[in-house]
């Protein structure tokens, strides 16, 4: 246990949460400690990550100073929020959409309940694209990059970020959802390599692009019920609901691929058992076109997380 995790004996101050709880603590130590109880006590599988990103979140202390002055005396207003981020927490509600941002791939990402919340396993398709970068020796070449279903825009613009060269154009059919993409661009830096469209998906034509790359709705509409709440209850349901069998999004992006990617990788992120089903799909419209391979890679827990394309003109 640090010491940012052990209450000092000092009297602490109690704050008032919004749903009436009382929350007690005096100094960032005991506000780590009573959060981490409080979320343990609850289940929550990462209990001391939760209280201690909550509590730099509410005071602006940085990390370091979490860690080497955790008996700094906090004020009435940073209890009263360290309170309020404590209620929403235990009813379920997702460090990072109390935050209003999350890390992806080594980057801050604002999100809102417009976007879907990224995870860490998506961070296979960004491997996926750089590993076809660099086998190819694209790393310094003007790629262009097209996401369907961008939401906060993690995708595009960390591939933008990481391909000095390449510019993009992110598609959502969400223009609350593409507000906050575009903000992400400017805030990452890379906002004169990104454009946005709102449309829904490829329904609308588009040029021919060198990488594609989409994490689409594919959770099974009747399953959308039996998900976690901080998934269920907060995720916009439009970018998890991938139809009757998940596979909804597959069967409309397919007939478009070849003519979007003529020659180049596409990138689709799928559902830890949908591999085949997606390949299927995507094998009955490319018929006749010099497809090279198609691959299922897994993301490092092991599950099936994406399928790759690539074809050649």
């Amino acid at each position: 246990m640090s010491k940012s995790d052990t209450p000092p004996e000092s009297t602490p101050k109690a704050a008032t949460g919004t749903k009436g709880a009382t929350f007690i603590a005096q100094t960032l130590s005991q506000a780590v400690y009573t959060l981490w109880r409080s979320f343990d006590e609850a289940g929550f599988e990462t209990a001391r990550l939760d209280a201690r990103l909550l509590v730099i979140g509410a005071t602006g202390v940085s990390r370091e100073a979490l860690l080497q002055t955790p008996e700094m005396v906090l004020t009435e207003d940073q209890c009263a929020r360290i309170a309020r981020y404590q209620q929403q927490r235990l009813g379920r509600e997702p460090v990072s959409r109390i935050l209003g941002h999350r890390d992806f791939y080594g980057r801050s990402f604002k999100i809102s309940p417009a976007t879907l919340d990224p995870r860490p396993e998506t961070e296979t398709l960004i491997e996926c694209v750089l590993d076809y970068a660099k086998a190819n020796d694209l790393l310094q070449k003007p790629l262009r990059i097209i996401d369907v279903g961008t939401g906060s825009g993690n995708l595009l613009l960390t591939l933008l970020a990481e391909l000095p060269n390449a510019s993009g154009v992110g598609i959502d059919i969400s223009p609350a959802a593409l507000k906050v993409a575009n903000d992400n661009a400017s805030r990452l830096g890379v906002l004169e390599r990104a454009t946005f469209q709102c449309q829904d998906g490829l329904q609308e034509p588009v040029e021919s692009f060198d990488i594609f790359v989409s994490n689409p709705p594919y959770i099974v509409r009747d399953h959308i019920p039996e998900l976690a709440p901080e998934v269920r209850d907060f995720d916009p349901h439009l970018a998890l609901d991938g139809g009757e069998d998940g596979l909804a999004f597959y069967r409309e992006m397919a007939p478009h691929i070849t003519s979007v990617i003529p020659a180049g990788l596409a990138v689709f992120e799928i559902g830890y058992d949908q591999g085949d089903e997606v390949v299927d799909i995507l094998k009955s419209h490319t018929q006749g076109h010099r497809t090279v391979q198609f691959e299922v890679k897994k993301d490092l827990a092991g599950h099936q997380r994406c399928v790759a394309l690539q074809t050649l003109s």
